[in-house]
């Protein structure tokens, strides 16, 4: 299996179980006399199943990103690194530039006005380039994830 497949078998996964801990939760408790529409306990049985099965899976993701290099040579792990980070800084800068976007809400000249601390020009274009640059990682990652084996 090629990493990329491993990925998108764990999302699935993590969506099942996801679905299974909501489908646990609706049949836990019942009224007297009936029965639940599931059998929480086959429920929670498919839930262990398949929480054993994305262990394994995580543990062989991880495996692989310790261990694949990029074209450029930086490990696959550094790589989601930088590029987690790439998206928490825009994700501030971006926020920053919408905190200080002032709105004018004076009725009258007398009242208070409010002004920018930070440029938001400025924001925008450093967050531009970070948006820029997380983009141009992530296609890097996505063709190590289809041309590299999963380590198993």
């Amino acid at each position: 299996m090629i990493l990329a497949e491993a990925l998108i078998k764990r999302a699935d996964l993590q969506r099942y179980l996801a679905e299974l801990k909501h489908r646990i939760q609706a049949n836990a408790l019942h009224q007297e006399g009936e029965t639940p529409a599931e059998d929480p306990q086959e429920l929670l049985a498919l839930y262990r199943q398949g929480n054993t099965e994305l262990e394994g899976l995580i543990v062989a993701i991880n495996l692989s990103n310790n261990r694949i290099r990029l074209a450029d040579g930086t490990l696959m792990v550094a790589a989601l690194a930088k590029r987690e980070a790439l998206k928490n800084a825009h994700a501030v800068l971006m926020a920053a530039a919408q905190a200080a976007t002032p709105e004018q809400q004076r009725y009258s000249r007398s009242e208070i006005k409010m002004l920018s601390a930070l440029s938001v020009k400025e924001l925008r274009q450093e967050a531009d380039r970070l948006a820029q640059a997380a983009r141009e990682l992530d296609i890097q990652i996505q063709a190590a994830n289809w041309a590299n084996s999963l380590v198993e």
